[in-house]
């Protein structure tokens, strides 16, 4: 599947819907991936091992530059990462799966040169559990 199609929406704290982030480029690795725990037994003939607490890690979207406007991406987190507050996010795929978790955000501009775009960065420091939602078959 294609990457193309992915929207990626936040809302605030007591928010009842989801409002696009237009200009997503780039979507990151989405899961957790638990700490391994060595738990080996006197008795144990090779070390044993168990799944720890998880850690979903830094994710980071890209999306193309616009502070057009008082709506702008860029300028709405920017100002999300001024206030230090967490926002709910949605991404949604173009199948319908839907993953969904609060975070506080950082942002960063790239750089340019000659014949290159000016982007911006948005990494996510998750602050929740990632609960994903598998698509119904009707949006399949």
């Amino acid at each position: 599947m294609l990457a193309n199609g992915a929207k990626l929406g936040y809302k605030k704290s007591g928010g009842s819907s989801y409002t696009d982030l237009p200009g997503l480029k780039e979507i990151p690795e989405m899961g957790i991936e638990p700490e391994k725990v060595e738990n080996t037994c006197l008795t144990d003939k090779n070390k044993q091992y168990e799944n720890g607490i998880g850690d979903a890690g830094e994710m980071t979207y890209k999306f193309k530059y616009d502070n057009t406007s008082a709506n702008s991406p860029y300028r709405v987190m920017r100002k999300a990462q001024e206030s230090g507050e967490v926002l709910s996010f949605q991404e949604t795929l173009i199948d319908g799966t839907k993953t969904e978790y609060d975070a506080q955000v950082s942002v960063k501009r790239t750089g340019g040169g000659v014949n290159g775009v000016i982007e911006f960065n948005l990494t996510m420091s998750v602050q929740s559990d990632i609960v994903v939602a598998d698509p119904t078959s009707a949006s399949v």
